[in-house]
C-alpha cells in the first residue's frame, strides 16, 4: 500500500478539513466533528469549542497559523489518516489540556528539555489496521529527533475497553516503537521515547539514551 506521510503545513487546510468533514470521529458517534481543534497551542481562553461549526472554524484557523500541528497520511490523494504532535510545554494552555490532562507531569520552567506531545490519531474506518498510526508515529519520532527535541511523549489509556475512543494511540504501539511507561495513573499512562538527537549527518546520543530504540 503506498502511503505518503506529510507534515500538516498552512497550504494544506483545506485538504485537513476536508478529511474532518467525511470521516467520523468515532464510529458511534459520527456527527461529531471533533476536528482536532481542542488540542493546539494557542489559549482557549474566551474561545467556545462547544459546537461542531465553531471548532471547524478555528480548525482553519489553527493550521493557517500552526497552531495544530501534527502528520497527513496520504493514499493517492487521499487523507486516510492524522496524527496531532506539538511541543508538550507549548499546548498546556489549550482546552483540553486543561480539562484532561492534570495527572502529567510538567518540566520545570526554566528547563530547556524539548519534548513532543502525541495527542490524537484519527484514521479513516476504511483503512484501520493497516499500520498507518504507526507509520504517523515512526515519522513524528523520526522529525521530532532531528528537530532537537529529546523525547517524544504520548497519554494512551490503560484499558484497551477505552481505547476505540480515546484515539491517544494504543500501549502496545507505543511499547513496540521503544516507549516506556514513565508515569502510571488511574486516568491514563504516561508513555515516552528518549531520542538520539540528529545534528547534520552524526547522531548525538542522550545521556540516558541507551535502551531505547534511536530513530
Amino acid at each position: 500500500m503506498e502511503i505518503k506521510i506529510c507534515r500538516l503545513t498552512p497550504d494544506l487546510a483545506e485538504d485537513y478539513i476536508h478529511f474532518f468533514d467525511i470521516t467520523p470521529h468515532d464510529d458511534n458517534e459520527a456527527g461529531n466533528k471533533c476536528y482536532c481543534a481542542c488540542w493546539s497551542n494557542d489559549d482557549y481562553a474566551g474561545k467556545d469549542f462547544s459546537i461542531e461549526e465553531n471548532r471547524r472554524k478555528y480548525a482553519l484557523q489553527y493550521v493557517k497559523g500552526n497552531n495544530i500541528q501534527g502528520y497527513l497520511a496520504y493514499y493517492g490523494r487521499n487523507i486516510v489518516g492524522w496524527c496531532n504532535a506539538n511541543t508538550k510545554s507549548d499546548c498546556q494552555k489549550c482546552i483540553s489540556w486543561q480539562r484532561f490532562m492534570s495527572y502529567v507531569p510538567l518540566e520545570e520552567p526554566d528547563s530547556d528539555i524539548r519534548i513532543k506531545s502525541i495527542f490524537c490519531f484519527v484514521i479513516a474506518p476504511e483503512m484501520k489496521r493497516q499500520g498507518i498510526a504507526t507509520r504517523l508515529l515512526e515519522h513524528v519520532c523520526k522529525d521530532a529527533a532531528q528537530d532537537g527535541f529529546e523525547f517524544v511523549e504520548a497519554y494512551p489509556y490503560k484499558e484497551s475497553s477505552y481505547q476505540s475512543s480515546d484515539f491517544g494511540g494504543h500501549f502496545e504501539m507505543y511499547k513496540k516503537a521503544g516507549f516506556h511507561v514513565l508515569l502510571d495513573t488511574q486516568q491514563g499512562l504516561v508513555m515516552r521515547k528518549q531520542l538520539c538527537r540528529v545534528k547534520g549527518n552524526t547522531e548525538e546520543t542522550a545521556n540516558e539514551c541507551s535502551g531505547h530504540a534511536c530513530v
